[in-house]
């Protein structure tokens, strides 16, 4: 064989080698793009998680947001949307709809034991964030639940709401609902309440409210924060009694 023959096969055989090579690379290549994507599905994708036991979602997006204190605790004396002392260990944040039906299981079942164990005690301070997810009726109640507030009687009226909830489905809240809840709960002036309800910063304050909860990631009510712990759903006693430990375990 001439030189220049040996030359040729050499270069024809290197160039098999390297066509085989670049076939290889390429497959491992498309094997890494399919694994990473796939983790970054399970991670956090466009699909949503499904609700935990007793929470409802009404959007089909999941939000992914992180928490903190400093986020979402207020510390206001004056707040009346929040009950127990404000100088407590730890403070529980609860997001809520007036039409949700877990949101009225929370506030009938459990809220009263919390109270009675932990804010009585001046262990835990319990903070309120009101939220409209379904509906108009929803953000009337919440403008409701404020003017009664306005008037020392937030809570109150939360318990008149939730006590008269269905077990399931969104309860009809018309206008006439929520003057006779007004006045269950004990609003000492009615006609003053009746005013506040086309309270434009009442209004205002109760849509700033969602908006926030959605730029957090508050997708899902009733939803709770401790710390940079959440928890959501309408959770047995049981549930909420080792939360609350854990975090004053730590706030010791």
């Amino acid at each position: 064989m001439q030189p220049a023959d040996m030359t040729r096969d050499a270069l024809e055989s290197r160039y098999r080698l390297f066509r085989r090579l670049t076939v290889v690379l390429g497959a491992a290549c498309a094997f890494l793009v399919v694994v990473v994507a796939g983790q970054l599905a399970m991670s956090g994708g466009d699909d949503p998680a499904p609700p935990a036991a007793g929470e409802e979602t009404p959007s089909a997006e999941e939000g992914a947001a992180g928490y903190a204190d400093s986020q979402v605790v207020r510390r206001d004396p004056e707040d009346p949307l929040a009950i127990g002392d404000v100088d407590a260990p730890i403070v529980l944040t609860e997001w809520t709809d007036l039409r949700c039906p877990f949101c009225a299981a929370f506030g009938r079942d459990t809220m009263p034991e919390l109270v009675e164990e932990y804010v009585d005690e001046g262990l835990v301070r319990i903070e309120v964030h009101d939220v409209a997810f379904f509906g108009e009726q929803s953000e009337d109640a919440s403008v409701a639940a404020r003017a009664a507030g306005e008037q020392g009687r937030f809570f109150a009226y939360l318990d008149a709401v939730y006590e008269a909830a269905p077990s399931s489905g969104h309860p009809d809240l018309e206008r006439d609902d929520l003057v006779a809840f007004a006045e269950e709960a004990g609003v000492p002036d009615i006609a003053r309440f009746e005013a506040d309800l086309d309270d434009d910063e009442l209004r205002q304050a109760a849509q700033r409210s969602t908006a926030t909860a959605q730029q957090l990631g508050v997708s899902s009510v009733p939803f709770f924060v401790l710390g940079d712990q959440a928890l959501s759903g309408a959770q047995p006693v049981e549930v909420f009694r080792q939360y609350l430990d854990e975090a004053l375990e730590k706030a010791e």
